[in-house]
């Protein structure tokens, strides 16, 4: 709990990670200061990329005690502004979802190779990045919680799936290896109520630790204050819901 009196400092960089592959990736790191010890949380971007939205997120959650790190998934398409790039990765049929999985678990072991982690690390996205949050919870072993903020494509048909993307995450829910928390508008479109439903089914079919927040009113990208789509009572209360689900499972 912040109180007034607390020293409260921060600092926020770009680093180096060892990615999928071997590969050199750069990830924005953000991180209170202070002895800690602090929980861990690795930042999956959404499909417009390592923008300014996803670096202000990283921030967000080193203001709320977390060691927070965002890698930048796409930077195999090259450098320039975020949304030339990630316009590269969609051109180019999107980033792999093994390269997603490498370069998030890359990123949780640097966080756990730091000495004032608690020992605890989530993964947190939204969009395509809520959709890879999931994914990686699934395909890997090392996290401790996991957030997926209206995950399209998370069901996905045979006609969707490609050599990047050749399993929909769906398929993978009886792996998935830690607590679960869902947060959807109900007038999206991707995912759409009825693929929400599917997905919670699931979810329930393998006894998985999990809890949905559904939003009336609130269509895709709700969280997102640049843009139509915002709704600032649902998303202030989805983020209500954040960090009262990191406070229990890694806090």
């Amino acid at each position: 709990m912040y109180e007034t009196n607390k020293y409260e400092g921060m600092i926020a960089e770009t680093v180096g990670i060892k990615g999928y592959n071997g590969d050199t990736v750069y990830a924005y790191f953000a991180r209170p200061l202070g002895e800690g010890p602090f929980p861990g949380i690795v930042i999956v971007p959404h499909l417009p990329g390592w923008d300014e939205f996803y670096k202000e997120t990283t921030r967000r959650f080193a203001h709320h005690g977390y060691l927070a790190i965002c890698p930048n998934i796409n930077q195999r398409f090259g450098h320039g502004t975020p949304e030339d790039v990630a316009a590269k990765a969609r051109a180019e049929g999107g980033v792999s979802d093994d390269s997603v999985v490498g370069d998030s678990e890359a990123s949780m072991e640097y966080l756990r190779s730091l000495p004032n982690l608690n020992g605890k690390v989530g993964v947190f996205g939204t969009c395509s990045g809520g959709r890879h949050a999931f994914l990686v919870a699934c395909r890997s072993n090392g996290f401790d919680a996991a957030i997926e903020c209206w995950g399209g494509r998370v069901v996905m048909s045979k006609d969707e799936l490609s050599a990047g993307q050749p399993v929909a995450p769906i398929d993978y829910t009886a792996d998935l290896s830690c607590a679960l928390l869902g947060i959807f508008g109900e007038d999206d479109s991707s995912p759409p109520p009825a693929q929400v439903d599917q997905h919670e089914s699931e979810l329930k079919n393998h006894n998985k630790d999990y809890e949905f927040h559904r939003y009336p009113g609130a269509g895709h990208g709700f969280f997102y204050y640049d843009r139509p789509a915002y709704r600032q009572e649902q998303a202030m209360d989805g983020w209500g819901k954040i960090w009262d689900f990191l406070g229990r499972k890694i806090g």
